[in-house]
């Protein structure tokens, strides 16, 4: 990871604080720890015509792809999700996407913008981390400052219109009793992909080396933990190397839009 700015909570205290550190290009690499308490979000734009199909996928798979959010055409903000929130700039880092694949990757996206695009933004697992840090638990991606390990899995998703692909899940290694905990607590957060998809035996998933992601970073694994994966809003960015479509804008994995919405608000008691 390298920040430009300190990680104070002074300095990153809420949701603005940090988009507009992104948006003078003072942030990058992940959002992890950045603003407690504030929603963090995944990112994909797509032109209007594939947004349609986009939507139904999501819909047909929310567990990996939960909407928080979607722009008009054309329109970079997004006031239900922050009042000064422009998502062209206020992210640390997106990919630029043609045809399945991606050829660029960058901090501001303004010279790609079209007025056709529509952005979604999708629940993060970084909402219900927070809930695991206050309740004791190690979360080893922050631990070691590095993004989390996020793996692409032999699961298919469900397809709607052009889009399908593969489930991607992010890992954390947990001691088995904070692994029962873990379920018990992030069950309460439907909306930000709730409970792990899988716990333990790896290659059962088709994840054949847990130190080696896909996405993200390596972490610490130690003899006595257990992977413990979640459901990944970085999906949709399988979804766009199987499906292919002309263009799209994503977040750069683990660096994410960080929104003025509280955590709080998308726990289910």
């Amino acid at each position: 990871m390298n920040l430009h700015a300190p990680r104070a909570a002074s300095d990153m205290a809420d949701g603005q604080a940090v988009r507009l550190a992104c948006r003078a290009g003072r942030i990058s690499g992940t959002t992890a720890g950045l603003a407690p308490g504030y929603v963090q979000g995944n990112l994909v734009i797509l032109p209007k015509d594939d947004a349609t199909d986009f939507l139904r996928f999501a819909q047909a798979n929310p567990k990996p792809c939960p909407i928080i959010g979607v722009s008009d055409p054309g329109d970079p903000h997004i006031p239900a999700l922050g009042l000064d929130l422009d998502i062209r700039t206020d992210l640390p880092g997106y990919r630029i996407w043609r045809n399945g694949e991606c050829v660029a990757e960058t901090g501001d996206v303004g010279a790609y913008w079209r007025d056709d695009l529509v952005s979604f933004v999708i629940g993060c697992s970084y909402s219900f981390e927070e809930a695991l840090v206050e309740d004791g638990i190690e979360i080893r991606h922050i631990t070691e400052n590095k993004k989390v390990p996020m793996f692409r899995t032999s699961i298919a998703t469900k397809p709607a219109g052009r889009f399908h692909g593969p489930l991607v899940v992010s890992m954390r290694p947990l001691k088995p009793a904070d692994a029962i905990r873990a379920v018990q607590i992030t069950s309460r957060y439907p909306a930000v992909h709730g409970a792990p998809v899988h716990i333990g035996l790896p290659a059962q998933i088709g994840v054949a080396d847990v130190r080696r992601p896909d996405y993200g970073d390596a972490v610490t694994v130690n003899d006595d933990e257990l992977p413990v994966f979640w459901a990944c809003g970085v999906t949709p960015q399988a979804a766009l190397v199987a499906s292919k479509p002309e263009f799209a804008i994503t977040h750069s994995p683990g660096s994410m839009l960080v929104t003025d919405l509280k955590n709080r608000g998308y726990a289910v008691i």
